[in-house]
């Protein structure tokens, strides 16, 4: 089966059209949690013992044939029975032959829910899951879609607000809508006298937490964008991240990328490079992209720009936040 978009889930819900195995992946987890307990509570409507009828199992640590089990039974007192199998990716490959068999003749009064952070396409279960399921992949929502999102969640809240304050909510949030959906609510309930957001009450109640991941900050020092990691770095400092480890953090990126670049020059097979260079499935290709574009030079001048001023974090009488955006300015000279 071709692989849908969230839309088309929210179609299907709305016509309540139910499959009988749907796979849920991806790691934006808030959205991908809530579809999959919409699904449960289309499902199970008409069960009396819904609790009876509902199950979730971590299949990193529940023996997959226990599960299996489970959702061979008939539902009791309603038309359907819900299992739902979390960390999906987490399954040993020496248990995927018991899966593989039940995908291959599902039960059909069972809805069964494949529930995974990642998917390596590669192997044989990802391959059958793709193929057998309803699959929906929960990616990162880009600036643009969670301006959507967001305000589909404050229509129902009854607030309101303007395009520059929620850009303005967004860009200290970041793009988890987990946490995005915490602020909002926390927005919507201080706002509650008039239904009105305004800057002043986003920037005196939303926590800058976007979080500098082996990516954020970089991202914008490989690509020479001087202004955005000036202004990244400042909302990092503004939320008292500690320099030192925002060096640390930016080394670490740097060496990996320096790693997998003469890994990969000297013909070693991908499983090779991230056998040596940990870094999540879903972040990979993003990673090696990066690799490909860096020049072997100008990344060991900038690990070595990334230890003077560390050095000089720690000796200099300037303060921290000004050898910072000294080093943001020389790293996209």
């Amino acid at each position: 089966m071709p692989v849908r978009k969230i839309d088309d889930l929210r179609q299907a819900i709305r016509q309540k059209r139910l499959e009988n195995l749907y796979l849920l992946h991806g790691p934006e987890s808030f959205l991908r949690d809530a579809a999959a307990r919409t699904l449960t509570d289309l499902a199970l409507a008409d069960a009396p013992l819904r609790a009876f009828n509902d199950t979730v199992y971590s299949l990193a640590q529940t023996n997959v044939q226990q599960a299996l089990a489970t959702a061979e039974q008939l539902p009791m007192m309603g038309g359907h029975r819900v299992v739902r199998l979390l960390d999906c990716h987490k399954l040993r490959e020496a248990d995927e032959e018991a899966l593989l068999r039940y995908l291959a003749n599902p039960v059909e009064t069972t809805v069964v829910l494949f529930v995974a952070d990642e998917l390596d396409k590669r192997r044989r279960l990802a391959k059958a899951l793709l193929e057998k399921c309803y699959a929906v992949e929960f990616a990162a929502l880009s600036d643009i879609e969670l301006q959507k999102w967001a305000r589909r969640h404050l229509r129902e809240a009854q607030v309101s607000l303007d395009d520059r304050t929620l850009a303005h909510i967004i860009g200290m949030v970041g793009s988890d809508v987990r946490t995005l959906a915490n602020e909002l609510d926390k927005l919507a309930t201080a706002a509650a006298g008039n239904g009105v957001i305004t800057w002043e009450l986003a920037d005196a109640l939303v926590g800058r937490s976007r979080e500098l991941s082996n990516f954020a900050l970089s991202d914008n020092l490989l690509a020479r964008d001087r202004p955005r990691a000036l202004q990244t770095l400042r909302l990092l400092l503004d939320d008292r991240a500690e320099p030192v480890m925002l060096l640390g953090l930016l080394a670490s990126h740097y060496h990996r990328l320096l790693l997998a670049k003469e890994l990969k020059q000297r013909g070693a097979p991908r499983e090779e490079v991230f056998r040596l260079v940990a870094m999540p499935y879903h972040k990979r290709e993003e990673f090696l992209t990066q690799a490909r574009r860096c020049d072997a030079k100008e990344l060991e001048r900038c690990i070595n720009l990334i230890a003077a001023a560390d050095l000089a974090v720690k000796t200099s009488q300037a303060t921290p936040r000004l050898q910072l955006e000294l080093l943001v300015c020389s790293l996209t000279a």
